[in-house]
């Protein structure tokens, strides 16, 4: 939801702000205090009693601009109301006599239905000069050359004011301000100037005064007063940055000394062979004014040297001669191109060439044209039963019994059911994370052992991680994959740090510990011989104190038994307050306040131990192994517990690595397409959670707008304090999901951090459609671009409203959801089996203490059991056996036909969208427009109620789930009530290419 500007109060006074947000320094409406004894109140003047208004035409396309408006407690104009003249170029005006009103509500026409009405709050405009540009209002004359309220002197007795906009976001900056001695100047103040990026100027003349009091606004009534207390600046050349004022100043935008300091030289070189890839990492380099990169060298082979920059501190080489000798040094670079000196070397020799090139190919589309389907690998469909296993609580679980092993599906079995899932219409799948997992109860992926692996327990013969890609890619389908940078499970992460467990094998606990083998390698598949177990633990135990050990009491008996009755050990098993773990990678602490900061730097639960993410040894690590998986050519990545990470470490080290590794490997509109998007999860109804902005899931989606400590621990805390104090009403705000009237706009992503977000805010809505859609909406204008965000019901975690069961609000509601899912902005998900209403009511997760096939995790391929041939994205050429009647369900067949509507109108999947002069609950129109492809579609919008829409072009609509065709003459379409699950598509046929299509697909349960 759009902020309505307040009004300015007819007299505010200098200080006339109380404190609130940003750090206690930003304030929507002014109360007076009482006026300092040299200022005088001020009378009523001429320019009071009017106001002239000024219009943006740069982003219309009307022939005429009226200004319709109602001075306060006074009555309308008669529509249209009042043309506007030409002011100067991209500027209307017109001067408004106001008599004793305060100030006017306005909106403005073009006189031929088309309104600009705030969104439908109307304008609240104060007196003298006003603006209003794409729909901020702010006090200025845009076509004025000098401001004849402020002299721009050049002597000795003047004040040259700087501020800093960067971390305001104000568009607009006044300075209100007095010399000592002296009257303050006329509410707002004057306009400040752009100086260079950040920061706005002004210069005062101060006569015989020695300095000022000021203040700043943003012309609508959000104040900068110093908390109250207004600053005091001196003369000459001053500095205002976060309510800091230096005196006597540089000039921010005057050009740097140069920088001819060198960064540190990088240290501690790792280079690590993988068969003919070799990963190199390194510790950071320090420097005066910041790295921007790292040259690589590498020698060695028969190519010769070569040398590449890549911009964080590891490097994943591939390609490479087998057996072959090769050298790393590596030389940090800062922003002047200082380059320090080389690192020490380090070697690595590759091994043998794979028989076949473990890599793929991105598709590299738009993601927001792909509608995701949402799997757990483990529980979808069994296509190998060789591969099948249990674990550790196969028999407590109660899944022995029902002969369902906790990892039962696999990649063979998914490669078996992507026509299927083609024939529903999906054209994106999301997997559950595919890394070497160890834990008791593993077969979800979220307890990752060895990230550089991915485990067997899903992979077969021809049917590898690769050969799913592949097989998807071959079929147009997008592989998103479900990745961890948080955590991982409890027996730490393979090639970083694995801890040793007290483990005493005696006769009570020799059934948990395995003997040692040390010419064994668990791999969560192979039986190891002596135990007979493929669960094997006999390397994570030990009877001796290992060297080097931090854990406290090591082996010392506890006063605590098992559920069994055998006693407990200090350390018998990892736990983040024991000290087993390194601090320098791993978090010692449990989690006490989940929007605390603690919630970003502890453990969630005891399966999942905490990486310390903002060491550099882990994040070389984990970017390494993803590194892996980019190049295999997945089209995208899940981003698992998102929020328990920095927002700070996301975008300086994870999310830049991403980019830099698809650009290198696939090219940079691959790496543009790359869809990333996080889990923030914010189970609450509100804008932002429980007020803290820190975890929020739209702030994920921005990038950082201060300036922190190159170390990124201290960073994490200084962002983390920085943006709590701002306070959510001081977030940044972006139009890029709103259409301008009817038009599209280019969307302005420069400040985007790289990463999307799952629509938690609407999944915890969804209990409701219309309560759905009203929420999403409202909280838009505080994600960089929700076209993105990933949008569904329910999930492996949860349902509507924090439910811990499957959706159960009945067939109609889920077609209801579906239904606005498809045409609203953002991508729709669906969790596996939701099609058929699979376990619906059933608790989502009980971990070992109930059987899988009695929750929501149940196992899905009895459904898919048969043949099924799909010839296009929605449709089925051929189908038999129990798949056939899944697909024959209401909601498979609604899918179906949605898939194929959302397919064929490039607004519904990309579009900008209005509420804007429409009528109805939900309701609305979208449309997006290329110039490159040549496309323009325009579409309206109404799910399940009736809809009346004004303002709108004029023309031939018709209708994607009808076929009916409307003809607009006067800029308005009554739609009737369709029913509920049931909507109606109206696409305004702009001929060729931008034809409406007309009926698309055949009347199905809902769509008819």
């Amino acid at each position: 939801m759009r902020r309505t500007p307040h009004r300015l109060l007819r007299r505010p006074l200098a200080a006339a702000v109380a404190a609130a947000g940003l750090l206690g320094l930003l304030t929507v409406v002014p109360q007076a205090r009482p006026a300092p004894a040299s200022e005088p109140v001020a009378s009523s003047a001429a320019a009071e009693s009017s106001a002239t208004v000024f219009y943006s035409t740069k982003t219309r396309d009307w022939s005429a601009y009226y200004l319709h408006y109602s001075p306060d407690g006074g009555s309308w104009t008669a529509v249209p109301g009042t043309r506007m003249q030409a002011a100067c170029a991209d500027w209307v005006k017109l001067t408004v006599p106001l008599g004793d009103a305060g100030g006017l509500k306005a909106t403005f026409t073009d006189g031929s239905g088309t309104w600009d009405n705030n969104a439908s709050k109307n304008y609240d405009l104060g007196t003298g000069r006003i603006t209003v540009k794409d729909g901020v209002v702010a006090h200025s004359d845009p076509c004025a050359g000098t401001n004849p309220e402020e002299p721009d002197p050049t002597g000795p007795d003047t004040a040259s004011v700087y501020y800093a906009t960067s971390t305001v976001g104000w568009s607009t900056v006044n300075l209100h301000y007095r010399p000592h001695g002296g009257a303050w100047t006329t509410v707002p103040g004057v306009g400040m100037e752009a100086a260079c990026t950040g920061w706005v100027r002004r210069t005062v003349d101060l006569g015989s005064a020695t300095g000022l009091q000021v203040t700043f606004n943003n012309g609508s009534g959000v104040w900068d007063n110093n908390n109250g207390s207004d600053y005091t600046l001196p003369a000459g050349l001053t500095t205002v940055k976060d309510r800091k004022v230096t005196a006597t100043a540089k000039d921010p935008c005057a050009a740097e000394e140069p920088d001819t300091e060198a960064p540190s030289a990088p240290t501690a070189v790792k280079a690590a062979a993988d068969g003919v890839s070799v990963l190199v990492s390194w510790e950071p380099s320090t420097d005066n004014r910041g790295v921007t990169k790292y040259q690589v060298t590498r020698t060695g082979g028969t190519k010769g040297t070569f040398v590449t920059d890549v911009g964080s501190t590891v490097f994943a080489d591939t390609g490479l001669e087998a057996k072959t000798a090769y050298r790393y040094t590596v030389r940090a670079v800062d922003a002047a191109g200082n380059l320090s000196g080389g690192s020490a070397a380090a070697t690595a020799t590759t091994g043998e060439k794979p028989t076949a090139p473990a890599t793929g190919t991105p598709l590299g589309t738009d993601p927001r044209k792909d509608p995701i389907y949402f799997v757990l690998t483990a529980r979808f469909n069994d296509g190998d039963p060789t591969n099948n296993r249990g674990g550790s609580q196969h028999d407590k679980s109660g899944n022995a019994t029902n002969n369902d092993p906790m990892f039962r599906g696999d990649f063979k079995g998914l490669v078996q059911k992507l026509d299927y899932i083609k024939g529903l219409g999906f054209s994106a799948i999301w997997v559950t994370p595919v890394v070497l997992n160890r834990s008791d109860y593993d077969y979800h992926g979220y307890h990752g052992y060895d990230f550089y692996k991915v485990d067997p327990r899903l992979e077969s013969a021809g049917a590898s991680y690769q050969d799913l890609i592949n097989a998807a890619h071959a079929k147009g389908m997008k592989i998103y994959q479900d990745v961890v940078h948080n955590h991982s499970s409890r027996w730490g992460a393979k090639g970083l740090f694995t801890p040793k467990a007290y483990g005493v094998r005696d006769s009570q606990w020799s059934w948990y510990y395995d003997e040692r083998n040390d010419g064994f390698a668990y791999d969560g598949l192979t039986v190891e011989p002596k135990s007979g177990k493929s669960y094997y633990n006999g390397d994570l135990w030990s009877t001796a104190e290992p060297t080097g050990n931090t854990c406290v009491g090591w082996g010392t008996p506890t006063g605590h038994t098992s559920p069994e009755g055998y006693r407990i050990y200090n350390c018998q098993w990892p736990s983040p307050t024991s000290g087993m773990f390194p601090k320098a990678l791993y978090h010692n602490c449990w989690i006490g306040n989940w929007e605390g900061e603690d919630s970003r730097s502890c453990w969630l639960h005891d399966d999942l131990a905490d990486f310390n993410t903002e060491n550099a040894q882990v994040q070389n690590y984990l970017i390494g192994a993803y590194n892996k998986y980019i190049d295999m050519g997945v089209d995208g990545f899940r981003l698992d517990t998102a929020v328990h990470i920095p927002r700070t470490t996301w975008n300086r080290r994870f999310l830049p690595a991403i980019q830099e590794r698809v650009t290198q490997r696939f090219g940079a509109e691959a790496a543009k397409n790359f869809f990333v998007f996080g889990e923030v999860a914010a189970f609450v109804n509100d804008k932002w959670n429980r007020g803290s902005v820190n975890h929020s899931a739209q702030f994920f989606t921005w990038k950082e707008r201060g300036e922190y400590s190159a170390d990124d621990e201290k960073a994490a805390l200084e962002m983390y304090d920085y943006e709590q104090q701002k306070g959510t009403a001081s977030q940044p705000v972006s139009d890029n999901a709103f259409l301008k009237g009817n038009a599209y706009h280019a969307p302005d992503r420069s400040r985007f951090s790289g990463m999307n977000i799952i629509d938690m805010r609407m999944h915890m809505n969804f209990g409701d459609a219309d309560n759905a859609f009203h929420n999403g909406k409202d909280s838009d204008d505080s994600v960089n671009d929700p076209t993105y965000n990933v949008v569904y019901v329910d999930s492996h975690d949860y349902g509507p409203n924090k439910s811990s069961e499957r959706y159960t609000g009945g067939t109609d509601a889920w077609a209801e959801n579906m239904s606005l899912m498809w045409t609203f902005r953002g991508i729709p998900t669906l969790y596996y089996g939701s099609e058929i209403e699979f376990q619906k009511g059933k608790k989502i997760d009980c971990g070992p203490t109930c059987p899988l096939a009695t929750t929501g995790r149940a196992y899905f391929g009895d459904h898919l059991s048969g043949e099924v041939t799909a010839s296009d994205f929605g449709k089925v050429s051929s189908a038999t056996g129990k798949v056939a009647d899944t697909l024959a369900a209401p909601l498979a067949k609604h899918l179906q036909r949605l898939n194929e509507i959302r397919r064929a109108v490039p607004a519904l999947q990309m579009g900008q969208y209005s509420t804007e002069g429409i009528s109805g609950s939900m309701a609305y129109k979208r449309r997006y427009t290329d110039a490159a492809s040549g496309t323009d579609s325009f579409a309206l919008v109404t799910v399940s109620g009736n809809a009346t829409y004004t303002g709108i072009p004029n023309g031939t609509y018709k209708d994607a789930v009808t076929g009916d065709t409307q003809q607009v003459t006067g800029g308005s379409l009554a739609v009737p009530a369709p029913g509920k699950g049931n909507l109606r598509v109206y696409v305004l046929d702009l001929g060729g290419k931008n034809a409406a299509p007309g009926k698309i697909g055949a009347a199905g349960p809902y769509l008819k």
